[in-house]
């Protein structure tokens, strides 16, 4: 088993906090060096409290099944013995209220495009196949209905 990890760091500044009206911009740091602002959506908490150029967690979430898709169908063309020249997906995740009430990001969208080499691409029946297979075999869609556990330190 592999063990996957990000640092969320959050400082309140000169803020009062108490108020509600602190920033809600943080910084997301990753093991490899990468790291980014992140924010609540400025769709849920108004600017100046949050930040459009940062990226909002709904955000990461719907970059993460796209991206985990992409690459599991990557590999499923590969070993197929597809040649991929260019995939490109333009996702897009909806916030609303589950079966319980709560809120949340009750449907992601992937729309990928892929383009393959005239040699050796696929047709469409073979591209709904790959892309079954690597809706299957995606890590992050297989674990959005997954016990999340929290352990502070």
């Amino acid at each position: 088993m592999s063990k996957h990890t990000a640092v969320v760091e959050w400082m309140r500044g000169e803020s009062d906090f108490l108020d509600g009206l602190y920033s809600r911009v943080h910084r997301v740091l990753f093991d490899g060096g990468v790291s980014f602002d992140g924010s609540a959506s400025p769709g849920v908490v108004k600017p100046p409290m949050a930040s459009a150029a940062a990226v909002d967690p709904e955000e990461m979430f719907v970059a993460a099944l796209s991206s985990c898709h992409m690459l599991t169908f990557l590999y499923a063309a590969q070993r197929a013995g597809f040649r991929v020249d260019h995939y490109v997906d333009h996702a897009e995740g909806e916030l609303g209220r589950n079966a319980e009430g709560r809120m949340a990001v009750t449907r992601v969208t992937l729309r990928p495009a892929v383009s393959f080499h005239a040699d050796h691409a696929a047709d469409e029946a073979q591209l709904a196949q790959l892309h079954e297979k690597a809706h299957h075999g995606c890590f992050i869609a297989n674990s959005v209905n997954t016990e999340v556990r929290v352990e502070p330190r």
